[in-house]
């Protein structure tokens, strides 16, 4: 399968590498020093689950020079979103998907407008992995998976060919036929844990041990449980709850790359997280207090100046 990573960072480095190693053709599409060393090289990966050096990538910046592919996997940030979809409009082919592995619910809504209708997946995974230095993505932690579906929640050949291929790739793959609630299941931990993080400069274990931020962090996700339920997704009963709880099974110090973005003066992915959760909260008439709090205290920071 001919393959371009969108965006060559932690998760698509890692899984990209997953990718080659299996014998698809991949191509990288990244920028600056990052494709510079990879050009040079190559693209090592290093951690727990997979160690490698792939001498031969192929990397560019140029998505047009790459020609039509099979499959486009997105792992931008969510601010570079729709600009990433206009890059890539030149590699869409006939029959060419687009699985997205962004923060967020309404990802595809946002691209399938540029990319035409159909043509991308719904997705998700769960991995921690970043670029410790140029050409070098360093993956850390137990993680490594990716769930995807079609948004009508069919399971059709194409959707089978790529768990195929993923699993090819010895990525733990889920083939799901509901993949709305899978993503706003992951949105109901995220934008909660992010925002409260980022908004209180603590991680996740000193937020869980204070009862005023806990009592937070447990109102940010009622909130969103209440949006998601407004909006018609399944999600299952206790789901705010249950966030709580999974919360309470990660390390102490685990701090959301949100929260990470925010200590070091770097562009956040507030809007699809809680600025997403008020704006929807809004247009359904449903409250949205703690969401709108942290949007509003955050999002004059949110475009990456430093302090």
């Amino acid at each position: 399968m001919k393959i371009a990573i969108m965006g060559s960072g932690g998760v698509g480095g890692y899984f990209g590498a997953r990718l080659a190693l299996a014998g698809e053709d991949v191509t990288f599409i990244a920028r600056g020093a990052h494709l510079a060393a990879i050009r040079s090289g190559g693209l090592r990966v290093e951690g727990p689950l997979l160690e490698c050096h792939l001498t031969d990538a192929k990397a560019t910046d140029d998505p047009a020079g790459v020609g039509a592919v099979d499959l486009v996997v997105m792992t931008v940030k969510a601010y570079d979103l729709e600009a990433s979809a206009q890059a890539i409009a030149p590699m869409m082919g006939a029959e060419t998907m687009v699985l997205p592995l962004l923060n967020g619910v309404d990802i595809a809504e946002r691209i399938e407008p540029v990319l035409g209708a159909g043509r991308v997946l719904g997705g998700l995974c769960q991995l921690s992995a970043h670029i410790a230095e140029p050409g070098l993505i360093r993956q850390v932690g137990p993680l490594n998976k990716i769930v995807f579906g079609e948004r009508s929640g069919e399971k059709t050949p194409r959707a089978e060919g790529l768990r195929h291929v993923l699993e090819h790739a010895e990525i733990p793959t889920v083939l799901s036929e509901t993949i709305e609630t899978e993503l706003w299941l992951k949105f109901l931990f995220l934008a909660p844990a992010a925002g409260v993080c980022a908004v209180t400069a603590l991680p996740l274990g000193e937020v869980l041990e204070d009862a005023d931020t806990r009592e937070m962090l447990a109102g940010c996700a009622g909130e969103i449980e209440a949006v998601g339920r407004e909006k018609g997704v399944a999600l299952p009963a206790g789901a705010a709850g249950e966030t709580l709880r999974f919360a309470g099974t990660l390390p102490p110090n685990t701090l959301p790359s949100m929260a990470l973005s925010a200590q070091r003066g770097d562009k956040m992915e507030l809007d699809v997280l809680n600025g997403a959760a008020a704006r929807m909260g809004r247009e359904l008439g449903v409250p949205t207090p703690i969401n709108q709090f942290i949007h509003a205290a955050l999002k004059h920071r949110a475009g990456g100046r430093q302090q």
